[in-house]
């Protein structure tokens, strides 16, 4: 009898099987497309939400198309290709090859790449000086001309105008400039003792503009400068695109204005009275990345008392490799020396 009324189930348990089944097929399609629904008209709304936050920050659209984003992966692309070229320049030069260098004896931008520009900072009524270098270490006319061509290597005498624009000075200076070539006039800068700081930021903005070059330097005119040595040193350097090369120093600051090296904003340096690291402002050389970044903000670049501190600042905050060479710690001369007092 049991197995008899089983078997009568059977159909309708079969029958009641594939009704739930297909019950179940549509719940779950349904289900797909309620879900599906959801998924569209949430990422509607964030589209939304986004496109009404760039409206209110002013940050412009943050979706890309397709054409955009291929841009995009090209030009990663092509910046790793001239990455990569860059640092093969790089391991070239610094395996010694260093080309033939062409430039203009005013200081013109140069149609190849020198080697360093060498500013050398005077005044008015230092002739004496500056003839006292020409005797030594800068050469005159075409040996000047061959130091630029073959060793990539420009020197120039820096000075700024007269307060009395065309006076004796501006006259003097002029006339000198006019057989040596051998000056580069900054004709925005008045010249004066309390305005070097900003008379050696205006020289590496107007140099950075005017000579290409891999490093630029800042040297006193009171000093010898082995332009051989200073080379073969800057030539370990080339694979350091933000290098800041000199003496390193911090050093008291002087809050008395009594004091020989005082600066008038000693108390933006805190209770401990204690500089930064700097490099002494005897000589000191900056890359080409430094020097364009000082062009580019030499408006908002802020100037201390004393020209090598501000140097200094600037490089505060930058991704800067601070090198201390002692070969420019221009001290009485000593064997391997860059520099030395006169």
């Amino acid at each position: 009898m049991q197995s008899r009324g089983s078997g009568h189930r059977a159909p309708g348990q079969l029958l009641r099987s594939r009704i739930s089944t297909v019950m179940l097929a549509m719940f779950a399609t349904m289900a797909s497309f309620y879900v599906a629904g959801r998924l569209w008209q949430d990422a509607q709304n964030r589209v939304y939400l986004i496109k009404e936050l760039d409206r209110r920050t002013g940050q412009g659209q943050s979706a890309i198309s397709v054409d955009d984003t291929l841009k995009v992966v090209a030009c990663r692309h092509q910046h790793k290709k001239l990455v990569a070229l860059e640092m093969e320049l790089a391991a070239a030069k610094h395996e010694g090859f260093v080309g033939k260098y062409s430039s203009e004896p005013n200081g013109t931008r140069t149609e190849k790449r020198l080697l360093a520009v060498i500013g050398i900072m005077t005044g008015f009524g230092r002739k004496s000086y500056r003839d006292a270098i020409r005797k030594s270490w800068l050469p005159s006319g075409a040996t000047l001309k061959k130091l630029e061509e073959e060793k990539g290597i420009l020197v120039r005498f820096i000075i700024g105008r007269s307060a009395n624009r065309g006076d004796s000075f501006d006259r003097e200076i002029d006339e000198e400039n006019k057989y040596t070539k051998d000056f580069i006039i900054l004709d925005n800068h008045i010249e004066a003792s309390e305005e070097h700081p900003k008379k050696t930021k205006i020289f590496f903005a107007h140099a950075a503009e005017t000579i290409d070059a891999e490093f630029y330097a800042k040297v006193n005119d009171d000093l010898y400068v082995n332009t051989d040595a200073l080379g073969a040193m800057l030539a370990t350097h080339w694979d350091k695109p933000r290098v800041y090369i000199g003496c390193m120093k911090s050093g008291e600051v002087f809050s008395e204005s009594s004091q020989k090296w005082y600066e008038p904003d000693w108390w933006k340096f805190g209770d401990g009275k204690s500089y930064f690291r700097h490099a002494s402002g005897e000589m000191l050389v900056i890359s080409r990345a430094l020097a364009q970044f000082i062009s580019i903000n030499r408006s908002i670049l802020r100037t201390y008392a004393h020209d090598d501190v501000s140097v200094g600042s600037w490089m505060i905050g930058l991704d800067v490799k601070h090198v201390n060479e002692g070969k420019l710690c221009c001290s009485p001369w000593s064997s391997g020396a860059i520099c030395a007092a006169l």
